[in-house]
């Protein structure tokens, strides 16, 4: 498998940085938020107000959330914060600026802060969304900074402590105080746009018009369409989201189906009908979306074809022609018209097409059965 070297990993995370520092619409500030638990005193204290949670999204740096502490020494093992961007929004950076008290504590603050994640969703629970960042050995400086190019609604800052677990070097593990003085989202407010001004359109097939923040590229393509930019129709034959569908009907003159439904816009070839042109026509119907009828004579015990409406099998006595559509000519009758009535008919009174019975019009003298039923005669009929 090819992977990156370390400095071309570096040299692309140093791209990404430079890619979304330059956006400067702010998502969060002053949006709803919710903490997992209040610090135990500030009822008794009426200082819950000072730590709520909105104090991380009110643009001041000198107010900071603050829950009851979690570790070794406490009954608290995890915690978390959210802030609710009220919809679903374009998200291209997460800052997270945590209580700094001074040189002589910046160890200790890191270690605080030490191992946390933070997930972008469309609810309130980390799990049905996406991680963005989580620390790892290494202690987080306290003003940090990550890109996540998500669509998101919700951000969510989580942490924990738990019994039994060892943590890296560095890690606060007896009673650690979480305090976020600012959480700042960036991205794009508007829907269906993207770049540094946020006020480039996305390419018009992107899938719920969403694309990527920085570059432009979908981030899904609607039906019918694939490609980093959604610019390149599905090929001959496929249809639908990622072109996964395959065409089923049967085209008017061998056409392809449309590849964004999968119907066949120049409607359907001989002998089918449907949507998607993959219904056969009835044994009453044939011809392009069976548009047509078929005559009715052919033997009844085989119908009509449905491509082309010829009574392939023949057709019913006292009719002639490819669709059986045509009477038996005078003096002729029964099947396909192939035997001549007989010589005894009264000449303005021909004999019955289908059975060849002169029904009561013999010629003075002469009654019965037709002197020529059963004679085969080759007759070519226009």
């Amino acid at each position: 498998m090819y992977t990156l070297s370390k400095k071309t990993q570096t040299l692309k995370l140093i791209n990404v940085i430079d890619d979304f520092i330059c956006f400067t619409e702010i998502l969060s500030q002053n949006k709803k938020t919710e903490q997992a638990k209040e610090l135990p005193f500030c009822q008794q204290t009426g200082t819950c107000q000072q730590y709520q949670s909105s104090r991380a999204v009110d643009g001041d740096i000198n107010t900071c959330t603050r829950t009851t502490p979690i570790g070794t020494t406490t009954s608290e093992e995890w915690i978390w914060w959210y802030v609710d961007l009220q919809k679903v929004l374009s998200i291209v950076s997460i800052r997270i600026q945590f209580r700094d008290y001074g040189e002589q504590y910046v160890i200790r603050q890191r270690g605080r802060f030490a191992g946390f994640s933070l997930h972008v969703s469309n609810t309130t629970i980390k799990e049905d969304g996406y991680l963005c960042y989580k620390n790892g050995q290494e202690l987080p400086t306290l003003d940090f900074n990550t890109p996540c190019v998500k669509h998101r609604r919700y951000v969510i800052f989580y942490n924990e402590r738990l019994d039994g677990t060892t943590y890296p070097t560095g890690y606060e593990t007896g009673s650690v105080h979480t305090e976020l003085c600012e959480v700042t989202v960036t991205g794009c407010e508007e829907s269906g746009v993207f770049g540094y001004n946020c006020d480039v359109p996305c390419p018009s097939n992107c899938q719920e018009m969403r694309c990527d923040i920085v570059h432009g590229t979908c981030l899904g393509c609607t039906a019918g369409w694939v490609g980093e930019f959604c610019n390149t129709s599905c090929p001959a034959g496929y249809y639908g989201l990622q072109c996964r569908s395959t065409c089923t009907g049967h085209c008017r003159d061998n056409l392809s189906c449309n590849h964004t439904t999968g119907q066949c816009d120049c409607g359907c070839d001989n002998g089918w009908t449907g949507v998607h042109c993959n219904k056969q026509c009835t044994a009453e119907s044939y011809g392009p979306d069976c548009m047509y009828n078929c005559s009715g004579q052919c033997l009844s015990y085989r119908p009509c074809n449905r491509t082309t409406g010829r009574c392939d099998g023949g057709c019913n006595p006292g009719y002639t022609g490819e669709l059986c559509d045509k009477e038996c000519p005078p003096e002729t009758y029964g099947s396909n018209c192939l035997y001549i009535c007989g010589e005894r008919c009264l000449s303005d009174l021909p004999c019955n097409s289908t059975s060849g019975i002169h029904d009561g019009c013999c010629n003075s003298g002469y009654t019965g059965e037709p002197i020529g039923k059963g004679v085969f005669i080759a007759l070519t009929f226009n």
